[in-house]
């Protein structure tokens, strides 16, 4: 039997009750996309606010709840579930699998994920004052976030919906680690050393998730308790504000490791196969994985300098900050090396690569920086941190999922994304980036404070803001060139070929788009890059060469009709695990008017 012959069956019904992990990775996919467009035009007005000194284009109050939600959007709205979605749909076919482990809680995952993404705006239609969202800023800081100071139904809104997104991640994160751990779920010979380096990625962030989430949802449920039930946790006299820092960061540093080691993932599948040569030290950059997963523990305090800790702390975590830098360093040489006399073809995956090379850099470097206690002491809470934060998640994590999504994209669609459009989309994000990033730096050299509305004139920020609020607008219209090029694309036929950039990982093996069941069969793995193991890709091998699905002649791993009503089945349970999630929002939805 063809792998082509068997379909997926129509309609809207499918995509809501779906447990096959491509459609819950393109739902994934698609909502993040959504939400980044929500967190990029709040972006677009606070630039404008900022654009000139003395400007009251929008209320105050309104500008806090705009950067709160930006700052949370961007993080758990977007990256951390769009580098889950690359990990959904892609893990299972790199591994050989037929799908994740628990397919059914993997689509409680992306309901919940969901359901919480649309309680943190819930407040602009179920709010007591207009656009009623949180106003304590993406870290919700107490007493900021108290109900003294937040008196509005948003803050209750954010907590309950970070409350299901956490849940969403914790999940998630079990669901990878037992589909990649399990041997069975494996392909015969894909030993750990031989799993690609982006499941390596996702891996090891599943087990920070899983070790870091209980601490934010501990600090979110004492501040639901502080807010509505008279708690003292993070109030004097009884409490201290500080704990919830201390709560936050040891979720929410991990978290950017969470939000960058799938990317790194993603350029370590990239580089290699648009040099045409195999990735630099392996072992290397697998290690460095796994060395930043235990480090990334032991950094967090350095965002809590200036609270006061003792001197004993600061020196601990100021050292174990210039140390986490050495496996990212590892990994940069690495990605040289695979670069050094390759024969490079400069589609638009490379050049976001290239892209995230250099804007991560920045923030790596300036991360180091910052450890270093008395400069802290200067910068902390300036746009120097804003510069810092940007540069590693836009210039990090944002670059690696474009590369990313031009790279898979084929294999997802069956489709091409246009390369002049994807070249005109690279150079424009890069040049906004690098416009809109570069000045906050010297703004905060300057002093200007974060999460301020407005600044007076004849401090020398009029300038450099104006220069980053064109270059907000570059990337706007770099994301409306991706915009036009999506649309564009899926309109065209499906000519992608299995194997449209000559890769040497599984998911070339199979058709594009892939198939319900992923495989026919699965060829034994011997090394890691097993489709050069076959001569089906690589060095010597044309470009796009016309290697038919099904070309490695074994015996199906098992019957079709077997799997396909194992997936008919699991449509039941899609719909009741996605009626669970909607009770779930709507319970918070009810519950947090009665708490008022």
């Amino acid at each position: 039997m063809a792998q082509a012959a068997v379909r997926r069956p129509p309609g809207w019904l499918e995509w809501l009750a779906t447990v096959d992990h491509k459609r819950i990775g393109l739902l994934y996919l698609g909502t993040t996309f959504v939400f980044f467009l929500i967190g990029g035009l709040l972006a677009l007005v606070m630039r404008l606010q900022l654009a000139g000194p003395d400007l009251r284009l929008i209320p105050f109050a309104l500008y806090n709840r705009l950067f709160s939600m930006h700052g949370t959007t961007m993080i758990f709205l977007v990256v951390i579930p769009a580098l889950a979605g690359f990990g959904n749909y892609l893990v299972p076919l790199m591994i050989g699998a037929r799908d994740m482990a628990f397919p059914r809680l993997n689509a409680f995952s992306y309901w919940l994920y969901l359901a919480g993404g649309v309680l943190m705006y819930a407040g602009i239609v179920a709010g007591v004052v207009p656009w009623d969202l949180a106003e304590a800023g993406w870290t919700g800081y107490p007493p900021l976030s108290t109900l003294r100071y937040a008196p509005g139904r948003g803050q209750d809104f954010w907590v309950l919906g970070l409350h299901l997104v956490g849940l969403s991640n914790l999940v998630g994160a079990i669901n990878f680690i037992v589909t990649i751990a399990t041997m069975r779920m494996r392909t015969a010979g894909m030993s750990l050393f031989r799993l690609p380096l982006f499941v390596w990625g996702v891996w090891i962030t599943a087990f920070i998730s899983l070790v870091a989430g209980p601490s934010l949802a501990a600090a979110l449920t004492l501040l639901l308790l502080d807010r509505q039930f008279g708690g003292q946790h993070f109030s004097p006299p009884a409490g201290d504000p500080v704990i919830w820092q201390h709560l936050f960061w040891y979720y929410s540093h991990p978290a950017v490791y969470i939000m960058i080691l799938p990317a790194f993932g993603i350029i370590s599948e990239i580089l290699p196969v648009f040099a045409q040569k195999p990735i630099f030290g392996y072992r290397a950059i697998a290690y460095s994985t796994i060395a930043i997963g235990f480090i990334s523990f032991l950094v967090y305090g350095h965002h809590m300098f200036t609270v006061g800790m003792p001197e004993i702390l600061d020196l601990a975590f100021a050292t174990f900050t210039a140390v986490i830098a050495v496996p990212t360093g590892m990994k940069f040489f690495n990605w040289l090396a695979t670069l050094w006399q390759g024969a490079l073809r400069f589609e638009p995956p490379l050049l976001f690569a290239l892209g995230f090379l250099t804007s991560f850099l920045i923030g790596g470097i300036t991360g180091i920086y910052l450890g270093v206690v008395p400069i802290d002491w200067q910068v902390h809470d300036t746009y120097f941190v804003v510069g810092h934060l940007h540069s590693v998640l836009f210039g990090g994590s944002i670059f690696g999922l474009f590369a990313g999504a031009y790279y898979w994209f084929p294999k997802m669609t069956g489709r091409f994304l246009s390369r002049r459009l994807g070249a005109l989309h690279f150079w424009l994000m890069l040049a906004g980036f690098h416009f809109t990033f570069l000045p906050t730096f010297i703004l905060g050299l300057l002093g200007m404070q974060r999460r301020i509305a407005t600044y007076p004139p004849g401090r020398g920020w009029e300038g450099w803001n104006g220069l980053a609020t064109v270059g907000a607008f570059l990337i706007a219209l770099g994301v409306l060139v991706f915009l036009v090029n999506l649309v564009v694309s899926l309109r065209r036929p499906a000519t992608a070929p299995p194997n449209p950039w000559n890769g040497v990982t599984l998911e070339w093996f199979t058709a594009s788009p892939p198939p319900p069941y992923n495989f026919l069969a699965v060829p034994e793995v011997r090394s890691a890059r097993p489709l050069e193991a076959l001569g089906l890709a690589g060095p010597g091998v044309p470009l796009r060469a016309p290697v038919t699905v099904g070309q490695w002649t074994g015996q199906p791993d098992a019957p079709m009709s077997a799997v396909l009503a194992l997936r008919r089945r699991n449509l039941l349970w899609g719909v009741v695990l996605f009626a669970l999630a909607a009770a779930l929002f709507v319970t918070a939805l009810m519950v947090a008017p009665s708490l008022h």
